[in-house]
C-alpha cells in the first residue's frame, strides 16, 4: 500500500479479489454528466494516472456495480485529493447493497467523516495530500453499486481528484489492486525462508504483528523450524469470539511451555510487539514491554527455518508483519523489554541515544 508508516514492513495479505473492473478508469464507469479529466495529476503510485471528476448541481456523481453475496461482508475504497483550486472539501461515498443504501461524507480539510450507514468508515492521510477513504457494509442482494461523489452531497456542485477504487470482500480495506476492464485477485501472501541457522539451540526471536484481519484460523503459523526434525516453536495467532489470542506451542506442537500459558491475549485491531527467547530449559517472553519467564520441556533445537510448520504455504501466517527478527544470541532482559516497548525501530534508537545513518 501506499502508507507512509509502514516503510520496512512486510505485507502479508489474504486472498482478495477487486470487483470494481475500472478502478482508475472513470470514463467506463456509470452515470453520465459528470465531468472526467483522465491523466489530470500524479496518483499515489507516482504515476500520472488520477483523474479530475467535476459535477455541477445537477450532474453529481459516478457509479461502479458488480455482483455480490447476499449477506456478506464487504467494504470499498478510493483515494481521493482536494483540488485547492476550489472551494470543495468534501466527498461522498455512497453504497447500493441491493437491498438499501449506506452513505459517508468526508471532509478532506479537516479529516472528518460523516457516516450515514456503514458498519465502519475510514480516512487515511497518506503522501501528497491524498488521502484512502472507505467504509464496510453487508450486502443485501446480488446487485451491488458504488456511488462517487466529487461534492458533499447529491445535487451539489464540487471538483475532486479521484483514483484507486476497490471493491472487496471482506471487513477492511486490503492494499490496492488495480483492475483495467474486469476483477483481478490478488493470491494470499506467505513468508517463508531458509537462513544460515542458529550455530547453537539457543537465540531470540522477535515479532512486530498487526492483528487487523485475523480470523478465527488458528493454523496461521509464524515458526522457528528445525528442517531436520520438524520441531518448531510456533506462534499462532487468532480470533477466538472478541477476544485476539495469541497461541505459543513448541515441539512441533507439543504444549510444552509450562508454567507460561499457552495463549497470550493480543490487542484488538492493533500493533503488538513479541520477543521470545529459548536456551537449555529456559525461556523469556516479553510482550509491549511485559516480561514473563519459565522452563519448557523437550530437546533444544537448532533452528534454520522461518516460516509455516509444513512450509508448503497452507499454515503460514498472512496477516500484517511490521517487522520480524532472529537473533542468535539470548537477550537480556532490559533488552528484551526495550524492543517491545517502543513504537518503532527509529523511536527506540533515538530514546537509546543512537544515531541512526
Amino acid at each position: 500500500d501506499f502508507k507512509d508508516n509502514i516503510k520496512g514492513s512486510l505485507l502479508l495479505e489474504p486472498q482478495r479479489t477487486n470487483y470494481a473492473p475500472y478502478s482508475e478508469d472513470f470514463n467506463n464507469w456509470g452515470d453520465v454528466g459528470t465531468t472526467i479529466t483522465p491523466n489530470a495529476i500524479i496518483s499515489p503510485n507516482g504515476t500520472l494516472n488520477a483523474s479530475k471528476l467535476v459535477s455541477t448541481a445537477n450532474n453529481w456523481r459516478k457509479s461502479s456495480s458488480f455482483t455480490a453475496s447476499s449477506g456478506v461482508t464487504y467494504t470499498v475504497s478510493i483515494y481521493a485529493k482536494l483540488d485547492t483550486s476550489t472551494s470543495t472539501t468534501t466527498t461522498r461515498l455512497e453504497v447500493y447493497n441491493g437491498a438499501g443504501s449506506s452513505a459517508a461524507t468526508y471532509n478532506l480539510s479537516n479529516e472528518t467523516i460523516s457516516n450515514g450507514g456503514f458498519t465502519s468508515v475510514f480516512i487515511e492521510r497518506l503522501k501528497n495530500d491524498w488521502y484512502r477513504i472507505g467504509g464496510t457494509y453487508t450486502a443485501g442482494g446480488t446487485n451491488n453499486i458504488l456511488y462517487v461523489y466529487p461534492s458533499a452531497a447529491y445535487g451539489t456542485a464540487g471538483t475532486m481528484y479521484f483514483w484507486g477504487a476497490q471493491q472487496e470482500l471482506g471487513t477492511y480495506a486490503s492494499s490496492y489492486i488495480s483492475t483495467n476492464g474486469s476483477s483481478v485477485t490478488r493470491l494470499v501472501d506467505y513468508i517463508s525462508n531458509s537462513y544460515t541457522g542458529l550455530t547453537s539451540a539457543s537465540g531470540t526471536i522477535f515479532l512486530d504483528l498487526d492483528t487487523k484481519g485475523l480470523d478465527s484460523n488458528y493454523s496461521k503459523i509464524i515458526a522457528l523450524r528445525d528442517t531436520v526434525t520438524g520441531d518448531s516453536i510456533r506462534f499462532e495467532p487468532f480470533q477466538s469470539g472478541s477476544a485476539f489470542i495469541l497461541g505459543i506451542f513448541g515441539l512441533n506442537g507439543a504444549n510444552v511451555l509450562p508454567p507460561f500459558p499457552n495463549e497470550a491475549t493480543l490487542p484488538i485491531n492493533n500493533r503488538t510487539k513479541i520477543a521470545f527467547t529459548f536456551s537449555g530449559s529456559n525461556f523469556k517472553f516479553s510482550q509491549d514491554g511485559n516480561l514473563t519467564t519459565g522452563t519448557y520441556t523437550g530437546t533444544p533445537r537448532q533452528y534454520n527455518q522461518i516460516g509455516g510448520a509444513n512450509i508448503t504455504g497452507g499454515a503460514m501466517h498472512n496477516g500484517i508483519i511490521h517487522q520480524l527478527m532472529v537473533f542468535k544470541e539470548v537477550l537480556s532482559d532490559s533488552e528484551l523489554e526495550t524492543i517491545t516497548s517502543y513504537s518503532s525501530f527509529n523511536s527506540m534508537a533515538t530514546a537509546l541515544g543512537y544515531k541512526i545513518i
